[in-house]
């Protein structure tokens, strides 16, 4: 094994750092050999590459993010859009792209919309002036926007879970809504029930109307009429699914089950069905959708569709780091949900 002589030792208590041209000087060859060495390039003898490699280890060489993206063009950054920080949903999606982004050694910048579609085009626009080499946006507000942002900056974007009708001009990666919703109320319908109302989202744009045309053609195929009364539409926040519970509860006729547009509604809900002195599943049955952590832990635990979040976040990093090679991808990816079944579905009361 290659040592260090003592020049090459000084470089490491010493208070400049070692560069390329320490390197070279140490190893006796050329500053392009050493380059090309670091970067596993074929040109170089894999015994001189070696040798090169061990001595930039022993040496603490660590290379300039800044000298390698003007060599490159590249700057080895991400940006990532999310609807909200605080949202425990966006926190999966967000692990999920960041693992796979740091498997390629790729840093993320993180930024808030607030799920606000002006917001949201000027943190694309800030990521640009960053020049960061690709963007992933979350729930995305504005996705027909993406066509002439696209155009004029020459930066690769994948919406995830894009919220707004059509954008089939950009790669995205989304929960195969409708299906996921018909399971729902399919599990439903074979426990029994016939009269299931959805508590949507009036923020939620493409999800929401995916969602609720599951909702309505599982009811249609099992022959149940549409009932207007049943729906209604809350903020996808726990307070929207307490008021939205509550006209519910205001009907003469009570839903049997009510299937929700996400987790948080489905909290405020629970909620509200115990207000009123009713329980859960006893008197009215719930499903949520997203299966956040939280989920398994309410009283009762809380049958939801599940949306593999992490690796939804994981796969929008592999359709953007594709895209930054070249290589051809799937533009518009659906991922299947899958039904979690716990304890807060059940038989309507008199059936068993």
């Amino acid at each position: 094994m290659h040592t260090l002589s003592s020049q090459g030792q000084n470089l490491r208590v010493g208070i400049k750092r070692a560069s390329i041209k320490d390197i070279a000087r140490i190893a006796n060859v050329s500053h392009s050999t050493v380059s090309r060495a670091l970067q596993r390039s074929p040109l170089v003898n894999l015994k001189t590459a070696e040798k090169i490699r061990q001595i930039a280890i022993e040496s603490g060489y660590r290379p300039s993010a800044v000298a390698r993206s003007l060599v490159t063009s590249r700057t080895h950054t991400l940006g990532v859009v999310v609807t909200s920080i605080a949202d425990p949903f966006v926190a999966e999606v967000v692990a999920g792209i960041e693992e796979e982004a740091n498997a390629h050694d790729y840093s993320v910048f993180l930024a808030d919309s607030n799920a606000d579609p002006d917001r949201e085009v000027k943190v694309v626009r800030s990521f640009e002036e960053r020049r960061v080499d690709g963007i992933v946006v979350t729930a995305s507000r504005v996705g027909a926007l993406y066509a002439p942002l696209l155009s004029e900056m020459q930066i690769p974007i994948v919406l995830l879970n894009n919220q707004h009708p059509g954008g089939e001009f950009a790669h995205s990666v989304m929960i195969a809504n409708i299906e996921a919703s018909r399971s729902a109320i399919q599990y439903l319908l074979k426990l029994g029930h016939r009269r299931i109302a959805y508590i949507g989202d009036r923020f939620g744009y493409s999800s929401d109307s995916e969602r609720l045309s599951g909702y309505r053609s599982m009811l249609e195929e099992a022959g149940i009429a549409f009932a207007p009364e049943l729906v209604v539409h809350g903020n996808g926040k726990a307070e929207g699914g307490v008021e939205s519970m509550k006209r519910l509860l205001e009907l003469p006729g009570l839903p049997t089950a009510v299937f929700c547009y996400n987790d948080m509604t489905a909290v405020g809900a629970l909620r509200a069905i115990r207000n009123h002195g009713l329980r859960v599943p006893g008197d009215i049955s719930l499903v949520g959708f997203d299966d956040l952590f939280l989920a398994q832990y309410t009283d009762p635990p809380l049958t939801t569709v599940r949306q593999p979040k992490h690796d939804m976040g994981r796969l929008a990093m592999q359709v953007l780091l594709k895209l930054l090679t070249g290589a051809d991808t799937e533009q518009k990816i659906k991922v299947p949900g899958e039904l979690i079944i716990r304890e807060s579905a059940a038989p309507p009361r008199g059936e068993s």
